[in-house]
């Protein structure tokens, strides 16, 4: 099987865009279906795969290498801000999602206050979000769909090309893989700006790091309400 995941990424530019993606998915909704301690655990599973699949990326996607800019720490800043801000005042992806109130990703309800295996899931949760998340979706998202809306071929089209209707597309499909759709939109406008005006996703997936971590501190700090954030 996993000779035949490298054999498929070698072969396939599509494939090594899309397959780690779905994966991922995949095993998020695994355990987001399963509820109790699954729930937990299947999250450093992911991260596992998500790492394992990462470093098999690295072979044959060359815009995935981390590069860090004013522009991504800016941005990045300003999303988390606006995820945070604009909570209140939208109506949330009640179309794809179930109101997550009550039924929230926090370890400390199911393994208790202050437990040991609840502070480790939840470093490992937010070193998935910050490491492991930005290079599966931005090479998913700004290298692959953006790119495949321009021409079929995708790999003929360069990083760097502008096209105002695929980064609205790409941007509305990121968005509305969300609960939180808006900032969720912005968030793809604001990467793929990154990633065309860099010609690669190094600071794309930068500013997605910064404003999960921040997320992801944020959470933890703030408590309460905030844990529907993760």
């Amino acid at each position: 099987m996993i000779a035949s995941f490298r054999e498929n990424m070698a072969k396939s530019p599509e494939y090594a865009r899309f397959m780690p993606f779905v994966i991922f998915v995949a095993i998020t909704a695994i355990g987001g279906m399963s509820g109790g301690s699954t729930m937990f655990w299947s999250y450093p599973l992911k991260t596992a795969v998500g790492a394992w699949m990462i470093w098999e990326m690295r072979k044959v996607i060359p815009e995935i290498r981390w590069t860090l800019s004013l522009e991504a720490g800016v941005v990045g800043i300003v999303i988390f801000v606006a995820w945070v801000g604009l909570d209140p005042f939208y109506p949330k992806n009640h179309l794809l999602f179930k109101d997550t109130t009550g039924s929230i990703w926090n370890p400390f309800t199911h393994f208790g206050e202050g437990s040991v295996i609840a502070w480790t899931l939840i470093v490992v949760r937010i070193f998935g979000m910050t490491i492991i998340v930005p290079p599966i979706e931005e090479a998913f998202y700004r290298s692959l769909v953006y790119r495949y809306i321009v021409k079929y071929d995708f790999t003929k089209v360069a990083m760097n090309h502008f096209d105002g209707v695929a980064m609205v597309l790409c941007a509305l499909l990121f968005g509305f893989a969300h609960f939180q759709w808006l900032p969720g939109i912005l968030c793809g406008l604001a990467y793929q700006w990154l990633a065309v005006r860099r010609g690669h996703l190094g600071d794309a997936m930068t500013a997605h790091a910064i404003t999960n971590f921040l997320l992801g501190v944020y959470v933890v700090w703030k408590g309460g309400e905030a844990w529907k954030f993760f």
